[in-house]
């Protein structure tokens, strides 16, 4: 079994439209609920992205407000790995290994690695658009996925 852990940059684009959502809602559409998963901090940081583009008018209140209220049911429906110490220390260690890594960044591949961890034998495949961290989370023993390829 194989579950697909959507990091930010990805996950937003479950939400506004952009390069790589059509073959993100396609994956998660043939996926259960119980193979999705996120950070704790993803639909923060999803609901700014969303707010941030519709102050610079990229996308309308209207709209923005929809893609809030399928934000708030899907965020609840995946399975959310929390800001623990756990994932803390594994994005500390990330840190020490991986220099480039910023913060953020180490906290969410930090989760994917926690989430791993607990999940034996479920093969976890990281999920980003951000090319530096998919190479970071293949240098981790992930495999990875960049929707927008």
């Amino acid at each position: 079994m194989s579950c697909y852990f959507l990091e930010t940059t990805a996950f937003a684009r479950l939400f506004v439209q952009e390069k790589g959502t059509d073959e993100l809602i396609r994956i998660m559409s043939n996926t259960d609920d119980n193979g999705k998963l996120i950070s704790a901090a993803a639909p923060l940081e999803v609901y700014a992205v969303i707010r941030r583009r519709e102050r610079a008018g990229d996308i309308p209140t209207e709209q923005a407000n929809q893609a809030l209220e399928i934000l708030r049911l899907e965020a609840a429906r995946m399975v959310q790995q929390p800001l623990n110490p756990g994932v803390l220390e594994a994005a500390r260690q990330l840190i020490d290994r991986q220099p480039a890594l910023r913060t953020g960044d180490a906290m969410q591949l930090g989760a994917a690695l926690v989430a791993r961890e607990m999940m034996h034998g479920i093969d976890i495949i990281f999920v980003s658009t951000d090319v530096k961290l998919l190479e970071t989370a293949e240098k981790e023993g992930f495999p990875v996925l960049n929707p927008v390829k």
